[in-house]
């Protein structure tokens, strides 16, 4: 960011801004020319704003030209293109094309780390090398000129409907949390949490919890909120006595909790939108009985944990007074509150209602806590709304744009259809050894990606076996969205938990076995809701809903106190039995 000036991203950011809103009310604009558009914008962000030495700047710079020529041909040339149905015509598309696939995934990389640029670069030798894979693995041979071209100039690789997912749903909403993050919200959040928490026993926890859950809700990311509400609530548990291996793993879970958490659930929802085909209401409904139960656990956790060590609650010089309640609540509450009318009261579509609530919450960023209205305090606000928001589309956008050239080559080749009958036949056509299959497929791709490209990618290749099995697509998909988030605080890689344990200062493989016997809901609830389908069907049977989350929080209840409780080892293994009995045997 150094070598540019800052007034160029701030620039960036606004019109990164100002286009993804502008095509919530522009109409039908043709997928050829908003997409790549999109990726334009994206690239200096991914490439040269995160540049840590000259030859990266320079590199990124060079890439960035590079990718921004791709892109502006394919808008220029979008009618010609989409008449050549995915075949490329002569070697100055061919080299386009192999251009703009490279630059994607750098882009990745520079984002994200190896990983998932890796597993797309595989999935592009196998699609051009794949005849030569001996046995059922291969395939006939692609022409480089289709198989290319499907991927860049046509609506199934880079401009497919993941990337569509991004621009007209992901970003949109991407920007509402920065502008509610660039107020008050975030303080409300936290008043918010102390009023209802503070007092109680192990508090200070609670108030880590309910205030990292709200926080998450907005921000999609467990580490993006370890480092925003773990800055206030970290100090905050080690300072009255909490063990710290304790405090970090409250705020790891917790963390990881907001990407389950409606109304928005990070990225992944909106990307099960597409998939499913599911209104996004339906999906956001059906996912809140099983995040609450989540939060249930972490919360009956809490609490055996405080008859370990004794946990107090925030003194009471420390926590907020009503008047800073209720005022700052407003910053959240106005905008969620117009957000879930546009939804529901208003019939709009979630993006066009997050555009309604993104106005407000910008009104409200002229205004502070004690309502005093500055317009110099607003000018800061905004200028880090456009540098967020710029920077986390771009992020988002770089690894859906990577994840959508190993969903094109899935599709291009058959590989989808041949790993998931793989899946069918090791599971012996049982759906609960498919099930362990998959959970521990997410667990370890989701061990080196983010969880929504985890979850795009195991679901593309488990997800119709699941169904085969007998799944409900949705309850497949919401299973493997689940698994996917695993990796956030179960080792080897648990990336909330490293920047937990880093911030108090204590050994993150401890920290990582108190997360998982904290955070036991994550690895239980998906299991759940297989075992009581009932449980995401709160919209359509709304009793039967709430029968199955009864009786799920009952053995919920039983297994978290169980694992964690100071009572005898006998006392606790029984819970722990009777816990996942209720939970499983005779699902509702």
């Amino acid at each position: 960011m150094s070598a540019i000036p800052r007034p160029f991203w701030i620039i960036l950011g606004a019109v990164s801004i100002a286009f993804h809103l502008w095509l919530i009310f522009s109409g039908l604009v043709p997928n050829l020319v908003s997409r790549p558009i999109h990726m334009a914008l994206a690239l200096p962000w991914a490439l040269v704003f995160v540049a840590k030495t000259r030859a990266q700047f320079v590199s990124g710079l060079i890439l960035t030209v590079i990718g921004l020529i791709g892109c502006g041909w394919i808008v220029w040339n979008h009618s010609d293109l989409a008449d050549q149905y995915g075949f490329l015509i002569g070697n100055h598309q061919i080299l386009i094309a192999s251009a703009l696939l490279l630059v994607v995934l750098e882009m990745a990389r520079r984002a994200i780390g190896w990983p998932l640029p890796m597993v797309a670069g595989i999935a592009l030798l196998y699609a051009l090398l794949g005849q030569h894979v001996p046995g059922e693995f291969g395939h006939a041979g692609l022409p480089v000129e289709s198989m290319l071209g499907t991927l860049t100039i046509a609506e199934g690789g880079l401009w497919g409907s993941l990337t569509g997912v991004s621009v007209s749903i992901v970003a949109i909403f991407v920007i509402f949390g920065a502008v509610l993050n660039g107020g008050e919200a975030g303080q409300g959040f936290m008043n918010v949490a102390g009023a209802a928490a503070g007092r109680l026993k192990g508090g200070a926890a609670k108030v880590s919890v309910i205030s990292s859950a709200l926080f998450g809700s907005i921000s999609g990311s467990a580490s993006a909120n370890v480092a925003s509400t773990g800055a206030i609530t970290l100090p905050a548990m080690t300072r009255l006595g909490y063990p710290k291996r304790l405090a970090a793993a409250v705020e790891s879970v917790a963390s990881s909790g907001g990407q389950i958490m409606p109304p928005l659930m990070g990225a992944g929802a909106f990307v099960m939108v597409e998939l499913t085909g599911r209104p996004y209401v339906d999906i956001m409904v059906a996912a809140m009985v099983p995040a609450i139960l989540y939060f249930l656990a972490v919360w009956v956790g809490i609490n055996a944990f405080a008859q370990r060590f004794d946990l107090p609650g925030v003194p009471e010089e420390d926590r907020p007074t009503m008047r800073a309640v209720v005022i700052t609540s407003c910053f959240f509450l106005v905008p969620f509150t117009i957000l879930l009318w546009g939804m529901f009261g208003g019939g709009y579509t979630p993006q066009y209602a997050a555009c309604l609530a993104l106005l407000a919450g910008a009104v409200l960023l002229f205004f502070d806590a004690k309502l005093d209205f500055s317009l110099l305090r607003a000018k800061d606000r905004f200028i880090n709304v456009c540098l967020n928001a710029g920077r986390q589309v771009a992020m988002i956008g770089s690894i859906i744009l990577c994840a959508s050239i190993v969903i094109g080559v899935l599709g291009l080749t058959g590989l989808g259809v041949k790993i998931t009958s793989l899946l069918l036949s090791g599971s012996g056509g049982m759906l609960w050894p498919a099930l362990l299959l998959t959970a521990l497929a997410c667990l370890i791709l989701g061990m080196e990606v983010p969880t929504t490209a985890a979850y795009v990618i195991c679901v593309s290749v488990a997800g119709p076996a699941l169904i085969e099995l007998g799944l409900d697509p949705l309850q497949a998909h919401l299973f493997v969205f689940w698994f996917a988030l695993l990796s956030t605080i179960t080792p080897p890689v648990c990336g909330a938990v490293f920047i937990a344990a880093g911030m108090v200062e204590e050994n993150w493989l401890k920290v990582a076995v108190t997360a998982m016997a904290l955070g036991i809901g994550l690895y239980i609830v998906p299991l759940a809701m297989v075992a009581n389908g009932s449980l995401i069907d709160l919209g359509a049977e709304p009793l039967w809903a709430i029968a199955a989350g009864a009786k799920v929080a009952v053995g919920l209840t039983a297994i978290s106190f169980g694992l964690i409780s100071p009572r005898p080892a006998w006392m606790r293994i029984g819970l722990v039995a009777i816990g996942a009995a209720v939970v499983f045997v005779a699902g509702i």
